[in-house]
């Protein structure tokens, strides 16, 4: 089979090498993967703000780069919410798209359920000395998300686990509530960051770029340092997010190399 990687517009844009590490994920499974470069947005931010029309452009050509191939997979478990629940919604009213945008949302997968779902693994050979914690996206959980990201955290040697407080509470970010609500989202985040401190995990890893803009800002600004996205020097002695891809593919540096 050959798997279709669609690359969001935070990883494209603020995080290229979450992309590389995904390419390595799947040099690791032995499994085919290419990148379309036909792809664009999937759609989503419009779709978020209410315009659906203007969703619809966007999704109706991600269908036609993606449908394809075997499965398609993306490091975001927010543009797999898109295309495997909002899609089918989008184009509910025009039959054939209906049809197409069903088969393509049956066979999106978000990386790390596809990891442990599809492709049986847990095990990447990825090792880490150090304790991880594991921030749950909320569009982790509206895709019915288990404890996935969870099993391949414990899968990488010298790892150990451990489990946040509250750890269903959303960081804050919600795409553009963090514009339209600040105040309330800088809140979110400020919570979310005390349970990332309190835990005392050397690292967290998520499973989105939306969560790791709004954690490492916040975690920053606590640790006194600027909120550019990869100042990774910002914040003396700061915990940092990182991408699940990242850590399987092994380029989170470990506690005692940093």
């Amino acid at each position: 089979m050959t798997v279709g990687l669609f690359i969001p517009c935070l990883v494209d844009q603020f995080f290229p090498d979450i992309g590389d590490a995904v390419v390595n994920i799947f040099e690791r499974l032995d499994i085919a993967a290419e990148y379309p470069d036909e792809q664009t947005c999937c759609g989503l931010p419009f779709y978020n703000m209410g315009h659906h029309d203007a969703a619809i452009g966007p999704a109706a050509h991600f269908v036609n780069v993606f449908e394809g191939y075997d499965a398609v997979v993306t490091p975001s478990s927010s543009c797999a919410a898109m295309i495997k629940h909002y899609y089918p919604r989008l184009f509910a009213s025009q039959a054939s798209m209906k049809e197409r945008a069903d088969r393509l949302a049956a066979k999106t997968f978000e990386l790390s359920s596809y990891i442990v779902n599809e492709a049986g693994r847990t095990d990447l050979g990825a090792t880490y000395e150090g304790s991880i914690s594991c921030h749950r996206s909320c569009h982790l959980r509206e895709l019915g998300a288990k404890d996935e990201a969870e099993q391949l955290i414990r899968g990488v040697e010298g790892a150990k686990f451990v489990e946040l407080q509250r750890v269903e509470m959303c960081c804050g970010f919600g795409g553009s509530f963090a514009v339209k609500f600040p105040i309330m989202s800088g809140a979110m985040g400020e919570s979310k960051c005390e349970s990332i401190e309190a835990s005392e995990a050397d690292c967290v890893v998520t499973t989105d770029a939306g969560c790791m803009l709004q954690i490492n800002g916040v975690l920053r600004r606590r640790a006194g340092g600027t909120n550019r996205p990869n100042d990774a020097d910002a914040g003396t002695g700061m915990r940092r997010v990182y991408h699940i891809a990242e850590l399987l593919a092994g380029r989170v540096p470990s506690p005692s190399t940093v």
